[in-house]
């Protein structure tokens, strides 16, 4: 079995383990057996039925719900990250950068500080919704105005342009978000900003349903790019000479991040450090072919998230954001590899 094999295994593992502990865990205990019978066996027809229907209820109905989103959640991130870095050539790239987790935010902060109007106004079956969907869009939009700022210039200086262009739409989208802070009430401040912070604490069925299209599309399209992105690592100008088209790899890679960050946001809120810190975890692991780091970091942000997710759970007696969680498991690990990359050089 070769090492990144033996890699994707192992974390493969950890990740059924700690879904595992997740279903177990909670005001109501639940032993592992019977937890792993809930999650894996039962639905399959294996074996002998031994939980009551209180504890299939409980597993099933609340937390695998967020197991799954977790999943989700943290293998879109994982894989957008990597895609990022090798598509800008820059390992402290992050899906952020496209300008999709901050028109996400604004989006939020619209609707919660000015959506009482189209609150009222829609059928109440359709209000949950008014949210997440402002957060897709708001972070879509940015991401479009991004590119379309990018898209007038070909080779290195339209992949700069596309940078600093993201760059420019974050702090833009970050003075409205502090200015729609200002003008907000306690319960809507309170509520963004509890939004930012990221969880997933309470996902449900129909949240899984409406992000797991778009992740599922963007974790099955990512991959296929990754050869065409270790050509790009060559240089812009070499990879069009071996027939890539710069131009439209960009658009690709970059629509993709805006599809999987933007449908993550919408649903969890904003979880940071994963994109930034998973690939550079897969590259110290399986090496640097893109290839390779896409697919398995987006098994490891799954794995990282559920894991977070249940020290949460662990940890404290009510669940915490869980973004807390990857920002404190990811910033010591990221000053760890600042630190080793400063004693190489």
């Amino acid at each position: 079995m070769s090492r990144p094999a033996r890699v994707a295994a192992v974390m493969a593992a950890v990740l059924v383990a700690a879904a595992v502990m997740s279903a177990a865990t909670g005001a109501l205990g639940i032993p592992l057996g019977k937890a792993f019978a809930i999650l894996f066996l039962e639905p399959l027809g294996i074996g002998s039925v031994t939980s009551t229907e209180y504890e299939r209820a409980v597993v099933i109905g609340v937390r695998a719900p967020r197991i799954v989103l977790g999943v989700l959640v943290g293998s879109a991130l994982g894989s957008c990250g990597a895609a990022v870095q090798g598509l800008f050539k820059n390992p402290l790239a992050d899906p952020g950068l496209v300008g999709v987790s901050a028109g996400a935010s604004l989006g939020a902060a619209v609707a919660i500080v000015l959506g009482g109007g189209a609150l009222a106004a829609m059928p109440e079956w359709m209000r949950p919704a008014l949210l997440p969907l402002a957060a897709f869009v708001g972070g879509c939009v940015v991401t479009a105005a991004v590119l379309r700022l990018g898209s007038g210039l070909r080779g290195v200086a339209a992949t700069m342009t596309v940078l600093l262009a993201g760059v420019a739409m974050n702090a833009l989208a970050g003075a409205m978000v502090g200015m729609l802070s200002y003008l907000a009430d306690d319960v809507q401040l309170r509520r963004l900003v509890f939004w930012t912070m990221g969880d997933i604490e309470y996902a449900r069925w129909v949240d899984v349903a409406c992000t797991a299209p778009w992740i599922i599309l963007v974790l099955v399209g990512l991959p296929r790019l990754g050869r065409t992105l270790d050509l790009l690592s060559l240089g812009e100008r070499e990879a069009s000479y071996l027939g890539v088209r710069v131009a439209r790899v960009r658009v690709l890679v970059v629509g993709a991040v805006a599809l999987g960050v933007g449908a993550t946001v919408a649903v969890a809120g904003l979880i940071g450090f994963l994109g930034l810190v998973v690939p550079h975890l897969v590259r110290l692991l399986v090496g640097s072919h893109n290839r390779l780091v896409i697919p398995i970091s987006g098994l490891a942000g799954a794995t990282l998230l559920v894991v977070a997710d249940l020290l949460s759970h662990l940890l404290f007696t009510t669940a915490r954001p869980v973004g807390l969680f990857t920002v404190a498991l990811g910033a010591p690990f990221f000053l760890y590899l600042l630190r080793k990359q400063t004693r190489l050089v």
